[in-house]
């Protein structure tokens, strides 16, 4: 009984915060579901694997669990760049009218060795365009290979912290975290995750995206 009470009670400031919103916010929430973008990469994508095994899929199923009646949208398109994730974050912003934006992109950005200014540049404007549309944002941070120079790792790592101290958004160390250099939970390739690898990610990360989305009902944001 108790267990029931404590899983009615985020549904239910979810259900208000839904009907407290701004017209603007809730011409898509007919469906009474909190909107949760994910834009980002084939980590996120589901490369390799079925749909229902992909990252927002693993995540929705755990916040569900947890009595949050929350729709996570995969915007993740494999190859992208932190660049390419920003040229793409007009089209989901009036498209899919998210209430919460996680930004989980930059790995290609490392593993191809771009210009560490560029990606700083295009996570500070996608940050910027989050900020002005009022959509609130997270960060999940990557970190370079560790074959790629200390010089270069230790620019590429500092880009995340940076820019969430710079815009005050919530930051998840390394998404990859328990998973990268695990052959057991990746892919063939060494560098995606497999089912369970993509497991243990949505497992580590739900109480950072719980926690997120319980200050926005409690804040009424």
């Amino acid at each position: 009984m108790f267990r029931q009470a404590m899983l009615f009670i985020p549904a239910f400031f979810m259900m208000l915060y839904l009907v407290c919103l701004p017209f603007g916010n809730t011409a898509k929430a007919d469906d009474g579901y909190f909107r949760i973008l994910v834009l980002g990469d084939s980590l996120t994508s589901g490369y390799g694997l079925k749909q229902n095994e992909a990252y927002p899929a693993v995540l929705e199923s755990i916040l569900h669990r947890y009595g949050y009646p929350a729709r996570i949208i995969n915007g993740g398109v494999s190859g992208d760049t932190m660049r390419a994730g920003l040229r793409r974050l007009p089209f989901h912003l009036r498209q899919d009218n998210p209430h919460l934006v996680i930004v989980a992109l930059g790995a290609n950005d490392a593993l191809r060795a771009l210009d560490i200014n560029a990606t700083r540049k295009h996570l500070d404007e996608i940050l910027t365009i989050l900020q002005d549309n009022n959509t609130p944002a997270a960060l999940m941070g990557m970190k370079a290979p560790r074959n790629m120079g200390e010089a270069y790792i230790r620019a590429f790592d500092s880009i995340y912290p940076e820019m969430a101290q710079k815009y005050n958004v919530p930051l998840y160390p390394f998404f990859l975290e328990g998973v990268a250099m695990v052959p057991q939970l990746n892919l063939r390739d060494g560098v995606h995750p497999n089912a369970r690898g993509v497991q243990t990610m949505a497992t580590n990360t739900a109480p950072f995206v719980m926690s997120i989305v319980h200050h926005m009902l409690s804040e009424g944001q």
